[in-house]
């Protein structure tokens, strides 16, 4: 074990994508474990958008304090242990932090950590991705918000991203048509190709409210909504009576806090059923969503994709990747 722990510090609040200087890299030794405690070495670090917003804002967990190591979820390894529960070489996800090593402390406050299930064949990023926090959110939008039915038309926006991909792969199992809203020709290729989305729009190109017309001659049932702004409104008014909103996401303003550019009065008009999604209300029922997400994966009915950037140093630029559309699929940190 090596005697510093380096960590990415938050220095800054940053405005629009992160500058050099926002997230700093320091090192400190690494922590001394109390009883009840275990230390872990950190593999991989899950790079998701609201990272941006604890940056910036209190939101459903308090801001990152100026100073504090930023808060991000990982995949660790114990290396030391005085927990009965937390043995030395256990796997384990949780909030790590970006940072070499993590103190598993199961009596702190929101210092929650799961341990991983042996599972051959199984790649240890996958429980960040399709079987872990990503997954578990796209399957209980999908299942409890969305409640698909045979026939009906799903738009999924941002969906070449980790959730996105998978809430739209929910919907065709569900016998969905499933239209995915992505940024590039690349992406919508992705989606429609491999994935077996019925359409791909390219909301970088000029026509594509056209694009999303034409791919919805039925209307819209579900919108599982990861982008907000222009994009939530144009799929808002393609909306059928009694649709469902999956309110997953507002990327298009996590950087800059842009008002949302909805139309009420859609909702009322359509008589829409609008309901906001946080993971952490689910915890309590994440094997049920595990279990289920592992035999569509086993029987090849579910597919991921990750894009893995070396180097925990490498962190901020890939904080600001999910900003740009420079990722498919998961956006994973190798430490």
């Amino acid at each position: 074990m090596t005697e510093t722990n380096r960590q990415l510090i938050l220095r800054t609040r940053p405005t629009g994508l992160l500058s050099p200087g926002d997230l700093q890299l320091g090192e400190s030794p690494v922590p001394a474990i109390a009883d009840g405690q275990a230390l872990a070495r950190v593999k991989y670090l899950s790079i998701d958008p609201t990272m941006r917003v604890w940056m910036a804002t209190d939101s459903y967990m308090p801001a990152v304090g100026i100073g504090d190591v930023m808060r991000s979820a990982g995949f660790a390894e114990v290396v030391e242990s005085r927990h009965k529960d937390f043995k030395e070489g256990a796997k384990v996800v949780g909030l790590t932090g970006l940072q070499d090593y993590c103190v598993i402390d199961p009596a702190g406050t929101r210092n929650w950590f799961q341990k991983i299930p042996p599972i051959p064949f199984v790649s240890d990023t996958t429980f960040l991705g399709v079987l872990g926090i990503t997954g578990i959110t796209a399957y209980f939008g999908m299942t409890d918000i969305g409640k698909p039915q045979q026939g009906e038309t799903l738009v999924v926006s941002a969906a070449a991203g980790a959730t996105g991909s998978i809430a739209g792969q929910i919907g065709k199992i569900q016998g969905c048509r499933v239209v995915g809203i992505a940024g590039g020709p690349e992406k919508c290729k992705w989606i429609t190709e491999e994935l077996g989305f019925d359409a791909g729009v390219d909301y970088k190109r000029p026509d594509w409210k056209e694009e999303l017309a034409a791919a919805t001659p039925k209307g819209v049932d579900i919108n599982y909504e990861n982008v907000g702004g222009e994009i939530m409104k144009a799929v808002l008014e393609r909306m059928n009576l009694h649709g469902r909103v999956v309110l997953c996401g507002f990327i298009s303003g996590y950087r800059n806090r842009e008002a949302e550019a909805i139309a009420l009065g859609t909702i009322i008009v359509k008589r829409l059923k609008v309901q906001g999604l946080l993971v952490s209300d689910y915890m309590d029922r994440a094997k049920e969503a595990i279990t289920q997400l592992g035999k569509w994966k086993m029987f090849g009915k579910l597919k991921d994709r990750e894009t893995i950037v070396e180097g925990l140093e490498k962190a901020p630029d890939a904080i600001n990747m999910l900003f740009t559309g420079g990722n498919i699929g998961k956006l994973i940190v190798k430490v």
